[in-house]
């Protein structure tokens, strides 16, 4: 096994600044894990300074883990790709960069590395990290149990322990004699129980009068491109049903900006207000949310949202991923409860006329609103745990058990 390799005395200090006993490396690949990463580093500072401990931070984060004072060496937007066909085209990219990060990592070792999601990235990376000796933590554990469940061998070459979001997760890893710890969803510490819907619309200067539709097609540009016009045209259709209803649509960058203001050109009749960002201020607002599959769909429940889910990629992508799946459903919250508690609209079932439909019956539908309400308020009771204290004690207890701190 790789702890046979394991050394105990890494530098403490190699390459940061002076006062600081270290680097924590941090690799976070889109902008879920960025604000996953920013949340535990508030957690990690907090408990290292108890101890008057300060440590660098220092790897791939995006704006949220720099505003914490995460130096990121290489830009985030390089791992923000999905899919096995859409990844094709950043593939050489990708493994460059993870081959800079391994020699650097190497080269300066830092106290402890924490790979944060993007477990395709991360694994290659951490799996020569901890041969050589570098305490290796992954937050968020991968859906092992919905899909390509193979992963867990590499996982248990590629981590000392693993941070779970959900709490039937860590029976999986014990079974496979992987260190695992049930932290509960950050996300679920920072959405408020009850959210402020009218608050949020004042914010979003929403026009009063209307019902609000949060549309999220999802946060890398390879999603919107596949999904954008299929949402817009829904929209439209949707706009002509109920001329009262009014959209909201965050954008997560400048370039999905752009994306998303060219398909407003083309459907200049939407009552739509376009954000830079605030997503949680546009699922806050709204009465429905339209969306893309992934983190968001948890943070809709959270927010304790209608939602109609939605996902689109290329055909040899979906077939992949079908022959590798193993439950009925993608999205968060259906497997969270055990059930479809919300609709899936995927592939070729996307259509405008069918999310139209779909989003408008959520909208409409009072009894199971109020079902929703209340079934999305216990998984949130469930899921909040102060995630950022728990993940910072998992990892400096790590580290202090191999002296790096």
């Amino acid at each position: 096994m790789a702890d046979a390799a394991i050394r105990k005395d890494l530098p403490a200090g190699n390459g940061s600044a002076a006062g600081k006993r270290g680097t924590i490396a941090m690799v976070a690949g889109e902008a879920s894990g960025d604000l996953l990463a920013s949340l535990m580093m508030g957690g990690l500072q907090a408990r290292l300074a108890e101890a008057g401990e300060t440590v660098d931070y220092a790897g791939i984060g995006g704006k949220r883990m720099m505003a914490q004072g995460f130096t990121s060496r290489w830009p985030m937007e390089t791992l923000s790709v999905n899919g096995y066909v859409e990844v094709l085209g950043s593939l050489r990219e990708i493994l460059a960069t993870r081959r800079a990060v391994r020699d650097w990592l190497l080269a300066e070792p830092p106290l402890c590395f924490i790979g944060v999601d993007a477990p395709d990235f991360n694994f290659g990376l951490e799996v020569p990290l901890r041969r050589a000796g570098i305490p290796v933590v992954h937050f968020v554990s991968p859906s092992i149990w919905a899909w390509r469940g193979g992963r867990i061998r590499t996982i248990a070459r590629a981590v000392d322990h693993i941070l779970c979001l959900f709490p039937f997760e860590p029976e999986i890893y014990a079974k496979a004699g992987i260190p695992a710890t049930y932290v509960g969803h950050p996300l679920a510490d920072v959405i408020p129980m009850v959210p402020d819907v009218a608050g949020a619309r004042a914010a979003l200067k929403l026009p009063p009068g209307h019902r609000v539709v949060a549309v999220l097609p999802g946060s890398r540009q390879s999603e919107v491109r596949n999904l954008g016009a299929t949402f817009f045209a829904a929209m439209a259709r949707m706009q002509r049903m109920d001329p009262k209803l009014a959209f909201v649509l965050p954008a997560a960058s400048a370039p999905l900006r752009a994306i998303v203001e060219e398909l407003h050109h083309q459907h200049p009749e939407l009552c739509l207000t376009i954000v830079d960002g605030k997503s949680h201020q546009a699922m806050e607002a709204a009465d429905v949310v339209l969306l893309a599959s992934g983190t968001a769909t948890l943070e809709a429940a959270l927010y304790k949202k209608p939602m109609v889910i939605s996902y689109k990629v290329p055909w040899l992508t979906a077939q992949i991923m079908k022959r590798q799946g193993y439950l009925p459903y993608v999205g968060l919250p259906n497997i969270l409860s055990g059930r479809f508690v919300v609709p899936e609209l995927l592939q070729d079932d996307a259509t405008p006329e069918a999310l139209a439909r779909e989003t408008l019956l959520q909208l409409n539908d009072e009894g199971n609103t109020a079902f929703l309400y209340e079934h999305f308020t216990r998984m949130h009771e469930t899921l909040k745990c102060n995630t950022a204290q728990l993940a910072a004690d998992v990892v400096v207890d790590l580290m202090r058990s191999r002296g790096t701190v």
